[in-house]
């Protein structure tokens, strides 16, 4: 990898942490609920956008380092598997073992469903 490339997918990542933080903070202030819907939120619109990119990319033969910045550096940084984690450990810990299988099992499946159609959004380009 270049160095302006490292450089570049350094930037999106502060990008996408900025993001992430921002769209968190706002769903969170919006809706209190015991479940952690801020980092659903995030995980599944960056799962979502990553399907979109990946089948836009796929379609038109896009340059790999587009994928590289936004889908490793932004998409990378927005998206947050450890805060996921760790919400659904102080969920059980705190005895809601609902809500903790509730908080593995949404945003999984959510997430899963959202790259689809991104990648299939994506994809109806190339058709």
């Amino acid at each position: 990898m270049s160095v302006s490339l490292a450089m570049l997918v350094a930037l999106a990542g502060g990008a996408g942490a900025a993001a992430r933080y921002t769209l968190d903070y706002a769903v969170t202030r919006r809706l209190r609920t015991a479940l952690p819907l801020g980092t659903w939120a995030v995980n599944i619109a960056g799962s979502f956008a990553l399907g979109l990119l990946v089948g836009l990319l796929s379609g038109s033969g896009g340059e790999p380092a587009v994928l590289i910045v936004i889908g490793g550096g932004f998409l990378g940084a927005f998206t947050t598997f450890s805060t996921w984690m760790y919400e659904s450990v102080r969920l059980a810990e705190s005895g809601a073992r609902r809500a903790a299988a509730v908080n593995l099992l949404g945003p999984l499946i959510a997430g899963l469903i959202a790259a689809a159609a991104g990648l299939w959004l994506g994809g109806l380009g190339a058709s």
